[in-house]
């Protein structure tokens, strides 16, 4: 019998009931429920477990450290800006078909449109908005993306509850703690190789979860059962690096996780139940995963190391290896003005496995050669030049794209996780100019100011919301604390 077929005694089918959230009397009846049942003798969950999931019950009454406070809101911002610019991109109007074809009812917004959905599926949308291009932000030493996965749980759950600014900016500082950290005490990069497993996704989950969960308010022991939850769902394999329209990318790094995380922190907000412990024990989530898990990552530095903070920015709105090349061909015209006609050569060098990520690719955004092109000539990298495809074939685009050539360097690639980069400009009066760019703009060790996370935000906003609108988005963004409500956002966010 296929999943299609009804059995002829099953009656007339179940509607789904439209309830994001129960109410407070449904899950009494919840509870009353659940503890009327025969309860089984539970483990005692695990050191790391126990000081974990208090730490996530506590988060959001724990006042935050004034510049932790500060880089939240602009990774806030940040990640709206990649929402809402999304939706001019297929991924995102594949998101956006999606909401509109599974929503119409609920509390919660679907950025740069009008459609409102229920929690999850508005984290889904969201999210594959959010990473619909290579303009959200990303966790190096994990590995992870935890913008497009933590931002729309939180968002999702937030209007649903009708949270506060200042708590919900908590609840996506929580996530961005958790998230990077399960791909930590996996291993991250080492994991993701040897495994062929998505970090990406299994840190967002891990993420969008924790973010729901505090925004749920749920206490210790509901922390410890939602992560069970969150393992359950955790997935994500390399294939999506196969995919060439970048809708699969979208849905692993941002759509599915956010998912998953609501799901999970609803799952146990209307009354389900876990284990106490699913990093530790039989059969356990880190042991499924890796032989080489180290669990003492999950609390590492907890409360003390914001991993929001050492979350990098991408000042230039193209993929992660060509912002040092960016870098540093801005930094040279900043130096000595220099016209595209002057140039005789421009060298790249790059880590290997970077240069094959960049190398003369069919998008622009991903493509190396033609984005230093694009510098050369604009001055620039806004994010119209990186998605102008019919630009690729502009004759003078294509001859200042072949001065460019691209060199692999093993020596740079023996210091990733850091990318850096070497260019080398040669003029047409002799002179060479060379740049090292060792910390790219954005990062955590050159991080940029509140001025230039507002002007990448602009530049991506205004075209769909308008500049008015977009102006007062970024100025509520940047004194959420002050909001009762966040609800009120959803009219800044759609269009």
């Amino acid at each position: 019998m296929s999943d299609a077929q009804t059995p002829p005694s099953a009656g007339p089918p179940v509607r789904r009931r439209r309830l994001p959230l129960l109410g407070a009397a449904a899950a009494s009846l919840a509870w009353s429920a659940r503890a009327s049942r025969p309860a089984l003798a539970a483990e005692a969950p695990g050191p790391a477990m126990a000081e974990l999931s208090a730490y996530m019950a506590g988060a959001t009454g724990a006042a935050l450290p004034p510049g932790v406070v500060e880089g939240a809101k602009h990774h806030l911002l940040d990640t709206f800006a990649a929402m809402i610019s999304g939706a001019k991109l297929l991924p995102g109007q594949q998101a956006l078909r999606f909401a509109r074809a599974h929503g119409g009812s609920g509390p919660c917004t679907v950025a740069a449109s009008g459609t409102t959905c229920l929690p999850a599926e508005a984290a889904l949308a969201n999210g594959m908005l959010a990473h619909s291009d290579e303009t959200d932000d990303s966790h190096a030493p994990s590995a992870s993306h935890p913008g497009c996965s933590v931002v729309p749980a939180a968002l999702a759950i937030g209007e649903a509850l009708g949270l506060d600014g200042a708590r919900f900016l908590r609840s996506v500082t929580l996530g961005y703690d958790v998230g990077p950290r399960v791909s930590l005490a996996l291993g991250a990069w080492r994991f993701r190789g040897e495994s062929h497993r998505s970090t990406h996704a299994i840190a967002g989950t891990f993420g969008a979860a924790a973010a729901a969960g505090a925004a749920a308010g749920l206490s210790a022991q509901q922390m410890r059962w939602m992560l069970d939850y969150a393992a359950q769902q955790a997935s994500g394999i390399a294939s999506w690096q196969r995919d060439p329209d970048h809708v699969e990318k979208a849905f692993v790094f941002g759509g599915m996780p956010a998912r998953n995380g609501v799901t999970a922190a609803l799952m146990v907000q209307t009354g389900g139940t876990g284990i106490e412990d699913v990093f530790s024990g039989a059969d356990n989530f880190l042991l499924a995963n890796s032989a080489d898990a180290n669990p003492a990552e999950l609390v590492a530095e907890l409360g003390q190391r914001f991993e929001i903070v050492r979350t990098n920015i991408k000042r230039w709105t193209v993929g992660s290896p060509i912002q040092a090349p960016l870098d540093a061909l801005d930094r040279m015209r900043r130096q000595r003005a220099f016209a595209a006609d002057d140039v005789r050569a421009v060298e790249v060098r790059l880590a290997t496995q970077q240069a094959r990520v960049v190398d003369n690719r069919d998008m622009p955004d991903v493509c190396v050669q033609h984005m230093l092109a694009v510098m050369l000539l604009d001055g620039t990298a806004s994010f119209e030049a990186a998605h102008d495809v019919p630009r690729m074939r502009d004759p003078a685009v294509l001859r200042q794209r072949a001065k460019v050539r691209l060199v692999p360097d093993a020596a740079l690639e023996a210091l990733l996780p850091r990318r850096e980069a070497v260019v080398e400009v040669a003029l047409s009066d002799g002179t060479v100019l060379r740049e090292r760019v060792g910390e790219v703009r954005g990062t955590t060790a050159n991080p940029m100011t509140r001025g230039e996370v507002v002007a990448k935000g602009r530049d991506l906003l205004a075209p769909v919301l308008g500049a008015e609108k977009a102006g007062r988005l970024i100025d509520t963004v940047m004194a959420i604390e002050t909001l009762s409500d966040i609800r009120p956002l959803k009219a800044l966010l759609q269009a």
